[in-house]
Formats: structure tokens, sequence, C-alpha cells
């Protein structure tokens, strides 16, 4: 699903991103919420400063309940790990953050745009004044039972960043 934002993104940089684990829902620009088999839920939020997702489960894992956000926070240092394995969490998170080569941004973002519009897990957010200044999630429907994932892209189209990061958290 492709959605038009009307209010300007607060994150300038990758560098004013910062992951964090468990809090409150933050106000949405949009909301789409996912239902995948054995009743895993998603909620995918796009926010004025990036992203947010809420994953809820019926299954006794320490995975059943998360809220994750990669966005500008007001009041917290940035700070976007390369990579975050908590194992008796089940979760996995990874971030990385590319300098694409002049016009390869534009070009990532238009097959990005492209491949998610209509897919029925996906959400791609654009922001004003750029059709190249985005924010996508992406739920994973090809990992094995008892794992749920997602995808996300943050673009930067002033400062030529693309931020990508992957989620994935077993169940079980």
């Amino acid at each position: 699903m492709l959605v038009s934002l009307d209010t300007p993104y607060v994150d300038t940089c990758a560098a004013d991103l910062s992951l964090t684990l468990g809090g409150p829902e933050r106000p949405a620009l949009h909301v789409r919420d996912v239902t995948l088999p054995g009743d895993v839920r998603l909620r995918l939020r796009l926010l004025g400063a990036s992203h947010q997702v809420v994953l809820t489960a019926p299954t006794p894992a320490a995975g059943a309940g998360l809220t994750e956000t990669v966005a500008c926070l007001p009041g917290r240092p940035p700070h976007l790990p390369g990579a975050l394995h908590d194992e008796a969490g089940g979760y996995l998170f990874t971030a990385t953050v590319l300098h694409p080569a002049d016009g390869e941004l534009r070009a990532r973002i238009a097959t990005l745009r492209a491949d998610l519009t209509d897919d029925p897990y996906a959400l791609v957010g654009v922001f004003p004044g750029d059709p190249d200044a985005v924010t996508a999630m992406a739920v994973r429907t090809d990992l094995p039972d008892g794992s749920v994932g997602w995808r996300t892209w943050h673009a930067y189209p002033q400062t030529n960043e693309l931020v990508l990061t992957e989620t994935v958290v077993a169940l079980r």
C-alpha cells in the first residue's frame, strides 16, 4: 500500500535514528494491520519520525509481544546499532546505511515503490517535497513457521542515504 503523507518528516539523516524496544505506540501518520497464519498480528506504523512495528502473537514465547521503533526520538540520543541479537528473547535486528552512487537512490526507490505498492503485507509512505523521501515496511512471508519478520527502508534524498533494517523474531 502506497500512501502520501501530509507532514514533513522529522528525522533528516541516518545519524538521527535510534532503535527502541518496548514503550507505547507513538502517534502515527498511517497504520496498516496485518494478520498472518496462527493469529500473528503486526501493526505497521508510519511515524513522522520513521517507523514502528507492533507484534502480537498468541504464543507464550518472549517474542509474543514486541514493539520496535526506529525513529528520531526527542530527548533520546541517536543510536542505531548495526546488529542486535537477543537469543533469550528470540529477537534479531540488523541495520545498514547505504550511500548509493549518483542516481542510484532514485532508481532503488522507484523499484521499491513498484514492488511494494500492491503488496498486502507492506506499507510505503511518501513524504511531501521529494518523491524519494520514503519510509517503507514489508512483512516477510518467507520465514519458517515459528518466526516472523519484517524489512524497512528509510530514504533520505537530501543526504543520499538509504537505511535498511531487517528484524526476525522467533515465536517459539
